[in-house]
């Protein structure tokens, strides 16, 4: 016989011997009774969409000050 027989054949006769239904696949009549949950409003994709355009650069120290502690900090 060929190996691959046994490889592919053994784990499922053995699998399908040994499985049983789990009680969490067969519907239960309280998940019937359940409402489902409403559909939600359509929103476009582009909804939040903010056109930006390239600026020119700033001068750096000035940006720098801006961004720094008034006296510096000693870290």
């Amino acid at each position: 016989m060929k190996p691959s027989l046994f490889v592919v054949g053994l784990p499922l006769v053995i699998g399908g011997c040994a499985s049983t239904l789990p009680p969490d696949v067969v519907a239960s009549s309280t998940a019937v009774e359940q409402p489902s949950a409403r559909p939600i409003a359509y929103r476009s994709p582009i909804s939040g969409f903010v056109a930006r355009q390239p600026v020119d650069p700033k001068p750096w120290r000035r940006q720098n000050d801006l961004q720094s502690p008034a006296k510096g900090d000693a870290s």
